[in-house]
């Protein structure tokens, strides 16, 4: 079954350690079945508090995903992430369709 990771920014605080992230990021897909599928484009908050922006990647799996995110290679483009931005990170299954 699919499963999704879903990243929601909040607010930047360090430009230069998101531009790193944004350099490191894509390079840490590399072996790992990831297809993005919302990579921070226009939104509209319908509910909730405003945010910053949105990615998501498709995964083959809850555990394709975990394998990614737990990567050496995505670690160290997270901790570019997290010393330049507030986030929250969900993992979530698809479901099946017909």
């Amino acid at each position: 079954m699919s499963a999704y990771v879903v990243m929601i920014r909040r607010t930047v605080t360090d430009e230069t350690e998101i531009a790193a992230y944004r350099a490191e990021a894509p390079l840490a897909r590399e072996g790992h079945d990831v297809t993005p599928i919302v990579a921070y484009g226009a939104l509209d908050v319908l509910e909730g508090a405003d945010l910053d922006g949105v990615a998501i990647n498709r995964f083959p799996s809850m555990a394709a995903a975990r394998e990614w995110y737990d990567s050496d290679r995505y670690r160290h483009a997270m901790a570019h992430r997290h010393r330049g931005a507030d986030y929250q990170v969900i993992l979530v299954e698809g479901v099946d369709r017909p």
